[in-house]
């Protein structure tokens, strides 16, 4: 099979699977950017917007609208980004109720005693918050969870740490598949959960599943052991990156960095 082949062979597994549910597989420019490269612009962006003064309010709406140009040059819809945003929705609920909770001066709006602080504080939990996950849904949006780990590797994260990130992926997906596999035989033998009656048959099916994954990773790890691991996993693609690359994922950064400075200088 010829090279053309493999790779065809392995964007078809991703398509059928094989990566995220956050990823959302294409060829766009920002998709073929190396992976450190990304993760490293969008740390810097964060890193800006948080910097950002909160009284700067044209500024995160000049950040907005730099993320929707990468969206837009990743080709990912606004409705796919604007629903993964609802992970935010408890932070929402805490800035709600800042105004309400904080103490010093007060407004009132709509015959409600606001507090001012409070108003503000929530403007910056909700503004910087919301970009910050923005700006991670299209990293995940573009990379899929193999990329990103040789992106941390690349990026001279402790390796223990990639290697601890990588087998939870990994063993996610395998618990997830042995539950579900669990799930269709209790059905198929008529076991449907309406009460606390069957609470008694989901505890043992969950103490089974504990036992089934403690003793599969047993068993890979002596298989790691009897070929050869010795704590450190080998580096199998060497992920680089050249000048026009990074001038191109740091381009985000470097531009927001401009409206941060206009922001506490203007």
């Amino acid at each position: 099979m010829g090279a053309d082949g493999g790779t065809s062979l392995l964007e078809r597994s991703r398509e059928l699977g094989g990566a995220h549910k956050l990823y959302r597989h294409g060829h766009s420019a920002v998709h073929r950017l190396p992976p450190h490269t990304k993760l490293a612009a969008v740390f810097a962006f964060v890193v800006v917007v948080v910097s950002t003064p909160r009284e700067a309010m044209w500024a995160f709406g000049v950040y907005a609208l730099l993320l929707a140009s990468v969206a837009y040059r990743a080709r990912v819809p606004a409705g796919f980004l604007l629903k993964r945003l609802l992970i935010e929705v408890p932070f929402v609920a805490f800035a709600v109720l800042m105004p309400f909770v904080a103490e010093g001066e007060r407004v009132h709006v709509l015959g409600l005693s606001l507090s001012v602080n409070g108003l503000w504080g929530a403007w910056n939990v909700l503004a910087k918050g919301t970009l910050g996950v923005a700006a991670s849904v299209l990293l995940a949006a573009t990379t899929d969870l193999r990329e990103l780990l040789l992106g941390l590797q690349r990026l001279k994260l402790p390796p223990l740490l990639v290697q601890i990130a990588s087998f939870m992926i990994r063993y996610g997906d395998v618990i997830t598949d042995e539950m579900r596999r669990m799930r269709i035989a209790r059905e198929s033998r008529g076991f449907e959960a309406r009460g606390v009656r069957q609470w008694g048959v989901l505890a043992k099916s969950a103490g089974a599943l504990f036992i089934r994954s403690y003793e599969r990773g047993e068993r890979v790890h002596l298989a790691m052991v009897s070929r050869g691991y010795a704590g450190s996993m080998p580096v199998i693609d060497e992920v680089t990156a050249t000048r026009d690359q990074w001038l191109r994922a740091l381009a985000l950064p470097c531009s927001a960095l401009v409206v941060c400075l206009l922001g506490w200088f203007l």
